[in-house]
């Protein structure tokens, strides 16, 4: 079983960007479509972001024009670029298969928008 680790979280202000990573331990194209999820407090999780094999990017109405998702199959790594970060982008960030599937939940990487 592919195990999927985040990470690049941290306190960033209003405005400002980040970059996650998540690192796969075996080949992600077997896994074949991914995303990241956040999850901020008292919420449910939520779909941010998916991108098929081929490069095809998806993103939640609330992210789009500011996060990137990308993917480097060789590297077995996806990546959540985050520009203009905002109040509301609090959350854990968790990377896994789009749609999701449950046993490949990571641990996540927190990322808090504050001044």
């Amino acid at each position: 079983q592919v195990q999927l680790v985040e990470s690049g979280g941290g306190l960033v202000q209003p405005g400002g960007s980040l970059r996650l990573s998540c690192a796969a331990s075996g080949s992600i194209q077997s896994i074949g479509s991914m995303g990241w999820y956040r999850q901020a407090p008292g919420k449910e999780r939520e779909w941010v972001a998916g991108i098929f094999s081929i490069g095809t990017t998806y993103y939640a109405n609330s992210v789009k024009g500011r996060f990137t998702i990308s993917r480097d199959n060789a590297k077995n790594m996806l990546y959540l670029q985050m520009n203009g970060l905002k109040y509301e982008d609090t959350a854990v960030y968790y990377c896994n298969k789009w749609p999701q599937s449950p046993p490949l939940w990571g641990q996540g990487t927190q990322v808090t928008v504050s001044s």
